[in-house]
């Protein structure tokens, strides 16, 4: 069949005419009159609760750990609640740097559930570049891993308007922080956690909702500001490239099926980015997909993970599929990459 099979116009006509799921109407945000998703969902709390309802299956898995939607789920609500007896109110904002831990989505939906903005911070960071971060979006809680607390330890100072820092995995106690295991409890401890009430937050589309900052190559990084209407069309978008794409083939977009197997995806980038965050983390909460992370990159180790996971999505930068592709072991290579979109 030629391609493309269908002339974008045509697809685009097709996916978003009245009554369709992807339907697109006009809106005033913020203002002016903008399109946008009818059907996506209002705010992060609504994407949270349909991740929530994935309930038992497997959501994060991390070394020797793992946590299912429901333990996630506790785990954000517990901390979202603590932020709140730390007077943490809507609008605050919320700081994470930390590795690609489990701990990471807990305090990105714990921050939002209490109406904070999320501040992801590049973990890569120097102390000093941490510190501009956190004193220029006026940050009044840290989440923190024992690495990038070590970093930020002498510049504190410099960050009048954080109250409170916590810190997952600290092996020794610390008089200025406190450990964020002793408000969620360990991984493994995270479906034990009282069933609590989210807070009773208003949010609304257009409410700040995150901070990300740019890379800062020809000066200081600068904080973009999103919405919870931004977080919540990046699903949609990702819907639409996906029907799309399928339609330009010739093919028909594929219907969910209940009865398939959970989607799994090997995560290779960081969290505190918008691939990480926008396009992996929440949207595979939304849609009940397996999340599998690693403490640092090793092709050798994301192969035995893919295996022993079943995943059956990987993604990256191309150096990242290549080292996977190309690795030296051909007998892993063609047993597991082959059923494995990259």
């Amino acid at each position: 069949m030629p391609y493309p099979a269908m002339p974008l116009s045509v697809v685009h006509a097709l996916l978003t005419a009245p009554a369709s799921m992807l339907e697109v109407v006009e809106a005033e945000v913020m203002g002016q009159r903008q399109r946008i998703w009818k059907n996506a969902p209002p705010t992060m709390r609504e994407i949270f609760l349909a991740g929530r309802a994935h309930g038992a299956a497997d959501f994060l898995v991390y070394e020797d750990e793992r946590a299912t939607f429901e333990a996630l789920a506790r785990a954000s609500v517990a901390f979202a609640h603590e932020l709140q007896k730390q007077g943490v109110a809507k609008g605050d904002r919320v700081a994470i740097a930390m590795r690609n831990l489990p701990e990471w989505p807990a305090a990105f939906f714990g921050a939002m559930l209490a109406g904070a903005v999320v501040v992801p911070l590049n973990a890569w960071s120097t102390g000093a570049e941490l510190q501009y971060m956190l004193e220029d979006c006026g940050a009044v809680v840290a989440v923190v891993d024992p690495e990038r607390f070590d970093r930020i330890a002498s510049e504190r100072a410099a960050c009048p308007a954080l109250r409170r820092v916590y810190v997952s995995r600290l092996a020794t106690p610390a008089p200025d922080a406190l450990r964020f295991e002793d408000v969620v409890g360990t991984t493994a401890a995270w479906a034990a956690l009282p069933l609590l009430d989210l807070p009773d937050v208003a949010l609304a589309p257009d409410d700040d909702a995150t901070i990300f900052y740019t890379s800062g190559t020809t000066g200081k990084p600068k904080g973009a500001l999103g919405t919870h209407r931004n977080a919540c069309s990046t699903l949609f978008a990702r819907a639409y490239a996906k029907a799309a794409a399928a339609l330009r083939r010739g093919e028909a977009p594929a219907a969910a099926d209940p009865g398939a197997a959970q989607e799994s995806t090997l995560l290779s980038v960081p969290f505190f980015h918008v691939t990480g965050c926008f396009s992996t983390l929440i949207p595979a909460f939304f849609a009940g997909v397996k999340i599998a992370t690693m403490r640092r990159w090793d092709a050798g180790e994301a192969l035995k993970l893919i295996e022993r996971e079943r995943i059956n999505g990987a993604g990256g930068v191309p150096t990242i599929a290549w080292q996977l592709i190309e690795h030296p072991e051909p007998c892993m290579r063609s047993t597991i990459i082959s059923p494995v979109s990259c």
